[in-house]
């Protein structure tokens, strides 16, 4: 196993069960984890944005977000600038979310997947790595992208 690190975690209320199951896993394994859910008066982008900043300012070095189907969370937390956030739809597309695009959080949906099927997608994105390569002048012309719309706001 690799050396392991911060990871923060949030849900909404659709996704507390997964979340639970997650947190025990992370933990089993050794990472620290640090739940920042949703309070009772809050959304999932209230959460995906305080996820999003705890990992943009530094304070964990990767992030797992979840909510019903993980679209909404991955929207929002794509919002905050340097951030690279990617639904989770199977373990393939995790592990390329990291190797390929070098996402730092990963959100699930659960009520699109059942928690096994969630824990192996979990498993190989903590795994992997971003790879380079072919995929690091795409990734760069990402933050250029974003740079650009950030000074054209």
């Amino acid at each position: 196993m690799q050396d392991t690190y911060r990871i923060a975690i949030g849900a909404d209320d659709a996704g507390i069960v997964l979340k639970e199951a997650m947190v025990a896993y992370l933990t089993g394994h050794g990472y620290p984890v640090i739940d920042m859910s949703a309070t009772a008066t809050e959304d999932y982008p209230d959460v995906a944005e305080r996820v999003a900043r705890s990992v943009a300012r530094g304070e964990h070095a990767r992030a797992v977000l979840i909510c019903g189907t993980g679209i909404g969370m991955a929207i929002a937390a794509n919002k905050v600038p340097g951030i690279r956030a990617a639904q989770i739809p199977d373990s393939y597309s995790a592990e390329r979310a990291r190797k390929s695009n070098d996402a730092q959080i990963a959100c699930f949906g659960s009520r699109t997947m059942g928690v096994e099927a969630a824990l192996v997608c979990l498993q190989h994105w903590l795994v992997s790595d971003f790879a380079g390569g072919g995929s690091a002048p795409k990734v760069e012309k990402i933050k250029q992208v974003e740079s650009r719309n950030l000074r054209a706001a």
